[in-house]
């Protein structure tokens, strides 16, 4: 069948079908573009290529080992991508679904960051700020309080102040927006760090451990602020230092940096 043969026979429902599914993937690869989901997924992918390769390649042990793990395959999706389904049947409609929310302005968001830190410091008030980059941290924010809530320097010194509802746990920032507060994080693994490290800095380590998060840390014994990016926490930081690390860590990020912190 020739090319023009074959858009002969595509009708106006034809093209309206292969449209709705196109947005129905677009939209279940967007929900998940910000979980662990990904990696998952892409597992899943992986298995299911060396299973077409060991049909192609005729390699009859590999074929078996493989279809009968794939038999599991999709009891293994419903219990790894519960929360996914659960967030897909929630905002399904929702317009930030579909790409069209409010583009944020990372510099405004960036210095309102800043401000706060540093407002937190000086009154030796122990705070922890989560920014959320390309892996999502969906898990930990439905976790937590969910606020979608403006991003403005009084609204986090008022989260974190002492006897305030949400001051325990960490605050966790999508784009420009505060997602959730009282968020409970995982505690790094790493072993040789300062015994004077509490439970906010090994939070803060933990996330950068395990995700591209960059965590602001502020120590409520000694009004210092620390950031952990990548498994490494900085030394101190003041207002300038905070907000050119911040600016070089989330803006103008260079992908060759392999600068470290000195882990103290």
């Amino acid at each position: 069948m020739s090319l023009a043969d074959f858009l002969d026979t595509v009708t106006v429902l034809d093209l309206v079908d292969i449209l709705a599914v196109t947005l129905i993937i677009y939209a279940l690869l967007l929900l998940i573009q910000r979980t662990r989901a990904v990696r998952v997924l892409l597992g899943i992918l992986v298995i299911l290529g060396v299973y077409f390769l060991a049909r192609v390649l005729n390699l009859k042990t590999l074929e078996t080992l493989v279809s009968n793990v794939m038999v599991f395959l999709p009891f293994a999706a419903v219990v790894l991508f519960r929360d996914q389904i659960r967030s897909a049947l929630a905002q399904f409609g929702s317009t930030s679904l579909w790409g069209l929310g409010n583009r944020a302005n990372p510099e405004s968001t960036l210095n309102e960051i800043v401000l706060a830190a540093t407002a937190l410091a000086r009154e030796r008030t122990g705070a922890l700020i989560v920014v959320e980059r390309e892996l999502g941290l969906r898990e930990f924010i439905e976790g937590g309080r969910e606020l979608d809530a403006a991003l403005v320097c009084d609204l986090l010194v008022n989260i974190f102040t002492p006897g305030a509802p949400l001051h325990d746990g960490a605050v966790i920032v999508r784009d420009d927006r505060i997602a959730a507060a009282a968020c409970f994080l995982p505690l790094t693994r790493q072993t040789g760090l300062p015994t004077d490290l509490g439970t906010r800095h090994r939070a803060a380590i933990g996330i950068s451990d395990e995700s591209d998060a960059l965590a602001v840390v502020v120590s409520e014994e000694t009004g210092s602020i620390r950031v952990a990016y990548r498994g490494d926490l900085t030394a101190g930081l003041d207002t300038d230092t905070l907000r050119d690390t911040l600016f070089k860590r989330l803006i103008h990020v260079d992908e060759n940096d392999t600068e470290e912190g000195d882990g103290g």
